[in-house]
C-alpha cells in the first residue's frame, strides 16, 4: 500500500467542535449519573450524561457474572422516585437490576451521549466555566463541553485493580480479573486459584462449585463473614434497626455473636476476622463484609480450598506460596476488586485523593468548589449514592434559579 495522500491524512484528523451546556456535564451514566440526572429534571434541570461505553450501567451489563444478585434488599437499593417493581424477589438478580435501571432511564427520559471518554476535565477560572474533554468512538472526533457544574459519578469501581505478582505472565493457562468472568461452565473440572476474598472471590469459587471445578482461594488478609440473613431479616436491615438504638459497638458484637452461632468461628477455616467489628471497619475503610450465600458451607465441605498463605510467585503450571507450598492450576481468577479513575483525568482540582475518592469523608464528600461535585463515592452503596444524588441536585437547583432569575 501507498503513503497516506494529503486528502487521507485530513480526513484522519481529529476535529475539536466546543459545546456549552446550560445545566451540569455528569461523567458516567452508572446508577450514581442516572439518579444525579433524575434528581435535577425532576426540579427542572437539564443535564448531560457524558459515558464512554454504549450502554446505561454498563459495569453491571458488561463487567459481573452471572449469577450476581444484589447483596442488599431490594429496598436498599431503589434509587429516588421509582421503586423496584413488586414482583422482583428480595434479592433482585443481575438481569432484574439491569432492567430497572434501563426502565429507570426511560421514565425520567434520560439520555446519554454514548461512546463520549472523557480524557480531561479542568475549571477555566477566567471564563468560570468547567471545560470537558471528550472523545467520541463513533466519528473519531474531539468534543469539548462546557458548564458552571461538573458532576463526577464514575463511581469508586471504574477500572479493576490488576495485582503485581511475580511470574504472572509465564502462568501456561489463563488468568482473568472477575470484570470478564461470566460463568464456571468454562472452568469445568479444572483446579481454578481464585485471588481474593471478598464478596466476588466468594461468589465465584461458590458458582465454580457448581460446575465440578476446585477452587482454591487465597485469603491472605483477615475478612469478616456474616449470613446474608438473622432471624428471617437482612443482616444489614437488622444493624441499620440496632443502631437507631444502640452504640455501634455494640451492634458490632451481636453480629458477630450471631454470625459465630450461625455459621461458627472462621478461625477453623483458616479465614481470620479482623479484630475491628464488621460496620466500624466498614465505615473506617469501606471494606464491605461478606455477606455468606452458601461459599462457607462448600468451604467446610472441602469443595472450596482455603489457602491462608499470600502468592508468592505464579509458576508456568501452577504458583508458589509464602509458607513454601506449592500447587498446580489450569487457571487463576483475580477477584482483586475495582479502583477510582478519577486522577487519570480530572486535572487541577484536590478534592480527591490520589487513590480517586474524595477527601472529605461521609456525608460531606459530595460537593467540592467552583461547581464541582461527586456521586457514588460514599462506598454506602445504592443508599448513599441516592443521599449525594438529592443533595446535588437540590443544591444545583438552587444556584439554577438565582441565575436564571438574575439573566431570564
Amino acid at each position: 500500500m501507498g503513503s497516506p495522500s494529503f486528502h487521507d491524512n485530513k480526513k484522519r484528523e481529529q476535529s475539536r467542535n466546543c459545546v456549552f451546556v446550560h445545566g451540569p456535564i455528569i461523567v458516567g451514566a452508572g446508577p450514581s449519573g442516572l439518579a444525579t440526572a433524575a434528581c435535577l429534571q425532576q426540579n427542572g434541570v437539564g443535564s448531560v450524561i457524558l459515558e464512554r461505553s454504549d450502554c446505561i450501567a454498563s459495569l453491571w451489563q458488561n463487567r459481573t457474572y452471572d449469577r450476581l444478585k444484589l447483596h442488599l434488599p431490594r429496598q436498599f437499593c431503589e434509587l429516588p422516585y421509582m421503586n423496584f417493581p413488586d414482583s422482583f424477589p428480595k434479592y433482585p438478580t443481575k438481569h432484574q437490576f439491569i432492567s430497572y435501571m434501563e426502565s429507570y432511564a426511560d421514565r425520567f427520559s434520560i439520555r446519554p451521549k454514548f461512546r463520549h471518554s472523557v480524557t480531561a476535565a479542568e475549571y477555566d477560572d477566567a471564563a468560570g466555566l468547567w471545560r470537558v474533554d471528550t472523545h467520541t468512538h463513533t466519528q473519531e472526533e474531539l468534543v469539548q463541553y462546557c458548564s458552571r457544574w461538573l458532576i463526577v459519578a464514575t463511581g469508586e469501581n471504574a477500572e479493576p485493580v490488576m495485582p503485581e505478582i511475580q511470574g504472572i505472565e509465564k502462568f501456561k493457562g489463563p488468568v482473568l480479573h472477575t470484570n470478564v468472568y461470566r460463568s464456571g461452565s468454562e472452568f469445568a473440572k479444572q483446579r481454578v486459584l481464585v485471588i481474593g476474598c471478598g464478596n466476588s472471590g466468594m461468589e465465584v469459587s461458590l458458582d465454580l462449585c457448581r460446575y465440578n471445578a476446585s477452587p482454591h482461594i487465597v485469603v491472605r488478609n483477615s475478612v469478616h463473614i456474616l449470613p446474608r440473613e438473622m432471624f428471617g431479616i437482612s443482616t444489614f436491615s437488622l444493624a441499620m434497626m440496632l443502631l437507631k438504638w444502640l452504640p455501634l459497638n455494640l451492634v458490632d458484637k451481636f453480629l458477630l455473636t450471631v454470625a459465630n452461632f450461625n455459621l461458627g468461628k472462621t478461625e477453623g477455616l483458616g479465614i481470620r476476622r479482623p479484630k475491628t467489628g464488621p460496620i466500624e471497619l466498614k465505615n473506617a475503610t469501606g471494606k464491605s463484609p461478606v455477606l455468606d450465600v452458601g461459599a462457607l458451607s462448600q468451604i467446610k465441605a472441602g469443595k472450596i480450598k482455603v489457602v491462608e498463605a499470600g502468592v508468592k510467585e505464579i509458576t508456568k503450571n501452577g504458583a508458589k506460596f509464602m509458607d513454601g507450598q506449592e500447587k498446580e492450576f489450569d487457571s487463576i481468577i483475580l477477584a482483586t476488586g475495582y479502583k477510582s479513575n478519577v486522577p487519570t483525568w480530572l486535572k487541577g482540582s484536590d478534592f480527591f485523593t490520589k487513590d480517586g475518592m474524595p477527601k472529605s469523608p461521609f456525608p460531606n464528600g459530595w460537593k467540592g468548589e467552583k461547581g464541582l461535585y461527586a456521586v457514588g463515592f460514599t462506598r454506602r452503596g445504592l443508599l448513599g449514592t441516592s443521599a449525594d444524588a438529592v443533595n446535588i441536585a437540590r443544591d444545583i437547583t438552587q444556584q439554577w434559579t438565582m441565575i436564571n432569575k438574575r439573566f431570564p
